[in-house]
């Protein structure tokens, strides 16, 4: 399996047609249906604290976000923890970023995709873990 996490400024660019980012997301984001279309599993992920970040209520009918299949990966008693040791170490910064490594080393799949605008950043955070950064 295959999992597509998005990071805050790839929701962002997703949440807004006017983004100078969001056609770039939108192709990822549509490569991961296709993928699905031929039979193989791929889920794209948000951390909800990622989302909270970014400012994504899924209550609002309007959000345009809401019309895309991504789950929310929530900051459960393990990840905090996980993240919680994340900012302990300043590997992380903010609890947003913190929860995307713990996502990361939680994921019980060895094919995992990050979109992020800070590739470097995040995969400082997602290690020791390997994961594929996809810059936008």
């Amino acid at each position: 399996m295959r999992t597509v996490i998005f990071d805050n400024e790839a929701v962002q660019s997703l949440a807004s047609v006017t983004h100078n980012k969001h056609r770039a997301v939108l192709a990822h984001l549509e490569g991961v249906v296709s993928r699905r279309r031929r039979g193989r599993v791929v889920e794209a992920v948000v951390p909800t604290t990622v989302r909270v970040e970014a400012g994504w209520d899924r209550t609002q009918p309007a959000a345009t976000l809401n019309r895309f299949r991504i789950t929310d990966q929530a900051l459960d008693t393990q990840s905090a923890n996980t993240a919680a040791t994340l900012i302990a170490k300043r590997v992380a910064t903010s609890v947003a970023d913190a929860h995307l490594g713990a996502t990361v080393q939680q994921l019980a799949t060895d094919d995992i995709i990050v979109i992020t605008s800070d590739p470097q950043y995040i995969t400082a955070v997602c290690s020791p873990t390997p994961v594929t950064i996809v810059a936008i």
